[in-house]
C-alpha cells in the first residue's frame, strides 16, 4: 500500500521553477512532521524544508530565500514551492512524514534536473 504519493518533478532550466507535492494516505494518523530531502549519487540524504504540526518551518541554508514549504492539514499535504533552481538542486527529492506513534514514511521519490 502506498503511503505517500508524490508529484511535481522534471526538468527546468537554471533561474525557473517547480512545485513539488505529498499526499499521504488517510490512514496515516497524528502527523506532526512533514518534510522534504533529497539525495544526489554517492551523498547522503539530506533536509531540504521541513513543516511541523504547529506550522514551524525549517530551510537548508543553500535553499533559504529559494524555496517554500507549505502544508494543507486538513489534505495532509506538503508542498515544496522551488524557485530561482540551480543546477546544484538536481536530486531525487524525497518526501517524508512522521507521526506520533513513532512512525516514519518515505515516499517513493521524484527526480528534478536543472538544466539547460
Amino acid at each position: 500500500q502506498v503511503q505517500l504519493v508524490e508529484s511535481g518533478g522534471g526538468l527546468v532550466q537554471p533561474g525557473g521553477s517547480l512545485r513539488l507535492s505529498c499526499a499521504a494516505a488517510r490512514s496515516i494518523l497524528s502527523i506532526y512532521f512533514m518534510g522534504w530531502y533529497r539525495q544526489t549519487p554517492g551523498k547522503q540524504r539530506e533536509l531540504v524544508a521541513a513543516i511541523t504540526s504547529g506550522g514551524s518551518t525549517n530551510y537548508a541554508d543553500s535553499v533559504k530565500g529559494r524555496f517554500t514549504i507549505s502544508r494543507d492539514t486538513a489534505a495532509k499535504s506538503v508542498y515544496l514551492q522551488m524557485s530561482n533552481l540551480k543546477p546544484e538542486d538536481t536530486a531525487v527529492y524525497y518526501c517524508n512524514v512522521k507521526n506520533l506513534a513513532g512512525q516514519i514514511y518515505w515516499g517513493q521519490g521524484t527526480q528534478v534536473t536543472v538544466s539547460s
